[in-house]
């Protein structure tokens, strides 16, 4: 029999955000596998502590790589392609014998989520579902009460890693956007923003629906140090009430 491959997503970081759907794949599920920084446990399996079998194979996927190297280095590149190909194979050695694996995803998995990269290799051959999760976009947006979008405001969502220069004209461009990756990129984000004249608007939140998560005005924060979980929210329909 053939097993089957469910990406779940996990949502923000806040368990009560996690779906009834997401919830009940958890359950069913012969294994669950989850990404992390090597040494860690990651955000995702932290968020699902209690919800799956006490009988489930648990199948941690440590990256080889992180924040080491950067993303434009060839290194890092040749490192993260063959751990995909590692992990995709770990994975279907399960699948092969027949099991179910929920891969956690944080956030939604076909969004920035790691899990997309064993999908493409493994849904051609085995039965898969995609189970969506809430963004972090949504959950800190929802969170600062802050509407981002209305009418016919376009909303960008951009890598904090791009170049200032590119982040700067998108930025103009786009009514309303959402920055990604900060980390150590907020240097960079905070001075794109202000040539693009929207550093006034923007919002940075950190650990959005997580415990000790904060918001504040980014033109008031005090220094560029950002954790991983963190993104700036700049507000389109400019002429609310």
């Amino acid at each position: 029999m053939s097993g089957r491959l469910i990406g779940v997503g996990t949502g923000p970081g806040d368990p009560g955000l996690l779906t009834v759907k997401a919830v009940r794949a958890l359950g069913d599920a012969d294994v669950v596998a989850w990404f992390a920084k090597a040494g860690r446990r990651g955000n995702a399996r932290a968020t699902v502590e209690g919800l799956f079998r006490a009988d489930a194979v648990e199948l941690p996927l440590p990256y080889p790589v992180t924040t080491e190297i950067p993303v434009a280095d060839p290194r890092y590149g040749a490192a993260i392609t063959g751990f995909f190909v590692e992990a995709a194979a770990a994975v279907e050695a399960h699948l092969a014998e027949g099991r179910t694996v929920a891969v956690l995803s944080e956030g939604d998995p076909l969004f920035y989520g790691s899990y997309m990269h064993l999908h493409v290799r493994l849904a051609p051959r085995y039965p898969a579902e995609v189970i969506p999760g809430i963004t972090a976009m949504s959950g800190c947006w929802s969170q600062a009460g802050l509407p981002l979008v209305q009418g016919d405001d376009v909303l960008s969502v951009l890598p904090g890693t791009l170049p200032e220069a590119e982040l700067t004209r998108r930025l103009i461009d786009s009514p309303a956007s959402v920055i990604m990756k900060v980390g150590r990129n907020l240097a960079t984000i905070r001075r794109a923003l202000a040539g693009a004249g929207k550093l006034g608007r923007a919002v940075y939140v950190e650990r959005g629906t997580m415990e000790q998560s904060q918001m504040t005005p980014l033109a008031a924060k005090p220094d560029d140090v950002a954790p991983y979980f963190s993104l700036v929210l700049v507000p389109g329909w400019e002429d609310r009430p």
